[in-house]
């Protein structure tokens, strides 16, 4: 399956927990002020890839503890979005996704390929990023507006369970 993304980045820190993949997806409809990645917003921009070589690349990199899906805008490109985060799990990683959406807005949409993709997701970082509320001092995020979601357990409650980290 092809997707169209703007970079891959092999070794992260600062997307989530632990040594990441970071995919950012290319093409983002929130424009929001102050994004840290403007060139991900077109839609024909960057270059067209295969899941399966994204996925492949993954793979050979046994450090690495996850997948994040960052953007642009993942949920623009679901199923190519939930392609990749399947095949992360079939190699034992979590998933984060990061979205200008809400919550809310996600349940709402109702959408069965934001569903699909949802699914797989491990962490939702969810809301636009909001100028006025930046702040250096968040983990894997850049405004207090924004939320680290614990998908599975906010599913479980039917209300939002925010994500902790694990402690040692």
């Amino acid at each position: 399956m092809k997707i169209r993304i703007a970079g891959t980045v092999n070794d992260s820190i600062v997307d989530g927990p632990g040594l990441r993949y970071v995919v950012f997806v290319q093409g983002c409809s929130h424009h929001c002020p102050g994004c840290h990645n403007p060139e991900t917003w077109d839609p024909n921009g960057g270059k067209e890839i295969d899941t399966y070589d994204l996925g492949s690349e993954m793979a050979k990199n046994p450090l690495l503890s996850g997948l994040t899906l960052s953007g642009g805008e993942p949920f623009d490109q679901p199923v190519a979005s939930k392609s990749l985060a399947t095949h992360a799990r079939m190699h034992g990683k979590n998933v984060w996704c990061y979205t200008g959406y809400t919550w809310d807005e996600i349940l709402e949409k109702n959408s069965q390929k934001w569903n699909a993709l949802l699914y797989f997701v491990d962490v939702l970082v969810d809301g636009p990023f909001v100028q006025e509320q930046k702040s250096l001092d968040l983990d894997y995020r850049g405004s207090r507006n924004q939320r680290l979601i614990d998908v599975k357990k906010s599913r479980e409650k039917g209300e939002v369970v925010l994500w902790t980290p694990e402690k040692w």
